[in-house]
């Protein structure tokens, strides 16, 4: 089952075809096969241990499928060598499920590493670039702080920022929620949108949080679990997947999505793709509404 393109005359930014992974004899992703147009905000949604993360793993290209093909920006990467990956890599954000910010640098420091990573630009234009990006996620006066002086929901931001450092055309993000309130869920939420429409990045956003499916998605793809493991069993507009037949659909769109906030092996995938609020700074009044039941 894949979603329909937006325009058919369109080339996909990502394009996914019988994706199969096998870790021995577990099958964890079955003949995945999907594409991704450029504005979309395409939401992988599903169950723990659906193979989300995993998913996520092989489109950046840190894990090799067992069979199937995965091109992103035209390029064919299941067979990429890794230098070519890793200059690909800076052509993408990355914002992870738990914010992944460097505990020895500060917050300034963790958003410049992609601009030190991927770029000649001087230390004077990186910080001008990067007071900026925490200018826009409402992090303006704490670039000097070390992640552990700054709250749960400011880590979020500071890795958004990081994310964005660059103005990327794709943003790949794990769980972004996860583990944050309602209205901070909202306040994240809101900024992705915002900023990512702002520079013109296409989204792929890993995430059970059924509030920010259907806050920011604009396609959908949801994993099964039992016998559909690894398997997409809906696809389509938050439109289509509200309406969607599959009684497992509905019982997670509309019951206890399963699972915690974290995914298979997430913090594995943190440390092999790390890359090396409203305009006021204040959380703004649209998202603290949205939040509410």
């Amino acid at each position: 089952m894949t979603p329909n393109a937006p325009d058919s005359a369109a080339e996909p930014l990502i394009e996914v075809n019988s994706l199969v992974r096998h870790f021995g004899k577990q099958k964890v992703l079955d003949g995945v096969s999907f594409k991704v147009y450029a504005g979309d905000t395409f939401i992988i949604m599903g169950g723990s241990g659906c193979g989300k993360s995993t998913l996520l793993r092989h489109l950046i290209g840190t894990e090799k499928p067992t069979s199937g093909s995965i091109k992103i920006f035209g390029q064919e990467i299941t067979t990429m060598r890794a230098e070519a990956l890793q200059k690909l890599r800076g052509r993408y954000g990355m914002l992870f499920q738990s914010g992944a910010l460097l505990q020895s640098l500060t917050v300034a420091e963790n958003v410049a590493l992609p601009l030190v990573e991927h770029t000649q630009l001087d230390a004077g234009l990186i910080d001008t670039v990067v007071k900026m990006k925490l200018e826009q996620v409402g992090l303006t006066g704490h670039g000097h702080k070390k992640p552990s002086e700054i709250s749960g929901g400011m880590k979020k931001r500071a890795a958004l920022a990081r994310a964005l450092a660059l103005d990327p055309p794709l943003v790949f993000s794990d769980e972004p929620t996860a583990g944050l309130d309602p209205i901070m869920t909202a306040v994240v939420d809101e900024l992705t949108q915002r900023l990512t429409q702002k520079i013109g990045a296409t989204v792929v956003v890993v995430t059970h949080d059924m509030n920010s499916v259907f806050r920011i998605g604009t396609r959908i793809i949801m994993l099964g679990t039992g016998p559909n493991q690894g398997k997409i069993i809906a696809a389509g507009t938050p439109e289509e997947i509200k309406a969607h037949p599959n009684p497992a659909v509905q019982q997670f769109i509309n019951g206890d999505p399963e699972g915690d906030g974290t995914d298979d092996s997430g913090e594995l995938l943190y440390r092999e793709t790390l890359l090396g609020i409203n305009d006021t700074g204040k959380y703004s009044r649209s998202a603290i509404q949205s939040s509410k039941p």
